[in-house]
């Protein structure tokens, strides 16, 4: 979180007032029932800071009816696998990137993955519906709160709820996870976070979001020697189409796209 941001954590009635004063306290953080203490608005409630600098820094992790949900200004963002239905249906995930960039060949009882980045778990759940069992890693405690109840929520959607099964979070920094690691996997997933590179207004809002609390990874090669280490069978990762190879490492081929490319390592 940037030094001058402030969170806070709100419920929206006292039915979700429990759940927020747990995770408040989790973050260290002040879990407020009163929005005037904020500058920040949320559902037409507004705080009374003049400072317009503060109060466009100030967040909000609003526990309500939808879930948990984060908050600043006109800045919103929810975990919601539920949009994601479409593409994870059969017949339709074999036709994602991501899952034909992480397809080895040969492969045979249960496969396993790390998303060492795991962010709001879009593409975990892409792996997971191709028959991953997925370990997600996220460092940032507001992003893992957001994703945990993402899951949570997931679970209870019949076309989703066996894919989620297969998808564990880990709040924990993957680089020193992985470097302490003592099995292998067959899978390790990297996306160093790009938001200059995205084209969409929706995913520009989304990162804007995201980097109030959460910094791109800068550190790509510690990042990808961690995950080599581990010895995967493959390593996936996620670059700008045009974007330079993680750590200048050029990989063993590529799947090409658009707007994205995904760059493979493999040590089968």
């Amino acid at each position: 979180m940037c030094d001058k941001a402030k969170l806070y954590v709100y419920a929206e009635n006292e039915k979700y007032h429990s759940d927020a004063q747990a995770l408040a306290k989790r973050l260290q953080v002040e879990c407020i029932s009163d929005m005037s203490q904020t500058g920040c608005q949320v559902d037409g409630e507004t705080g009374s800071q003049t400072d317009s600098k503060t109060a466009i820094q100030d967040l909000i992790l609003l526990w309500g009816k939808e879930g948990l949900s984060l908050k600043c200004g006109k800045l919103s963002m929810r975990g919601d696998f539920t949009t994601m239905i479409p593409r994870v249906r059969e017949g339709k995930w074999q036709h994602e990137m991501l899952v034909k960039a992480s397809k080895l060949k040969n492969a045979q009882g249960k496969l396993t993955a790390i998303d060492a980045t795991a962010g709001m778990g879009e593409d975990a759940l892409l792996l997971a519906a191709a028959g991953y069992h997925v370990t997600m890693y996220e460092y940032d405690p507001i992003i893992a709160a957001l994703l945990k109840d993402a899951l949570r929520r997931a679970k209870k959607v019949p076309q989703l709820s066996e894919i989620v099964d297969r998808m564990q979070l880990v709040e924990d920094d993957s680089i020193t996870a992985m470097s302490r690691m003592d099995e292998t996997v067959d899978l390790i997933y990297l996306d160093p976070m790009f938001p200059t590179r995205q084209k969409s207004a929706l995913i520009k809002k989304k990162f804007q979001l995201l980097q109030k609390i959460e910094s791109p990874c800068m550190d790509e090669k510690e990042l990808l020697e961690a995950a080599v280490k581990v010895r995967p069978k493959r390593i996936v990762v996620k670059r700008p189409a045009k974007g330079p190879y993680i750590a200048g490492k050029k990989p063993d081929f590529s799947f090409q796209g658009k707007a994205i490319r995904y760059d493979c390592f493999s040590f089968a």
